[in-house]
């Protein structure tokens, strides 16, 4: 049985969803099943339609309600990623995936919608298996050291910071 490894993809630079999507494009082509939960995000992009042509090997679902934008999660925010944890745990320990892609997890214990606990516990339940893909700024020093491998995306430089907003195929 191949080893199933942990995988982070942090930093405050662009590039942490679509270093795992291009991860799951890259086990889709090996044959390998591949399961996306994506938290706090709820906008349907281009990588939604890309996807649904693997759909005999990859499942994406979403568990969120949009970005909180520095504001307080409110319940049906926190709700929503409990369900997502909870079913994520499921979708785990049913090793019916190869790999299982975490979208944002980091952001959503940052910002207090799970706990850095939950995650720590998802990650000790993972079967030997299956490869665990974490994403998003802010993860803690406490999930950095149970992973194999972290990567952390730096912003050098920026077009945002210029005004230019999120473009069809680029970022969205």
């Amino acid at each position: 049985m191949r080893k199933g490894y942990i995988q982070i993809y942090t930093g405050n630079g662009k590039g942490k969803t679509t270093a795992a999507l291009g991860l799951a494009l890259r086990a889709a082509g090996a044959g390998l099943k591949i399961f996306i939960g994506q938290f706090i995000k709820k906008r349907r992009c281009s990588e939604h339609k890309a996807l649904e042509r693997f759909s005999d090997l990859i499942t994406i679902r979403q568990y969120g309600n949009g970005f909180l934008k520095g504001g307080k999660p409110g319940k049906a925010d926190i709700d929503i990623a409990k369900t997502g944890l909870e079913d994520i745990k499921g979708i785990i320990g049913s090793k019916k995936y190869d790999i299982v892609i975490l979208d944002e997890i980091n952001v959503a214990a940052h910002c207090g919608l799970i706990s850095v606990d939950d995650i720590i516990g998802v990650l000790s339940g993972k079967p030997s298996g299956v490869e665990l893909v974490l994403t998003g700024r802010y993860a803690d020093a406490r999930v950095i050291e149970a992973a194999d491998l972290v990567t952390e995306m730096r912003e050098i430089k920026h077009y945002m910071t210029d005004g230019v907003g999120s473009r069809t195929g680029i970022e969205c």
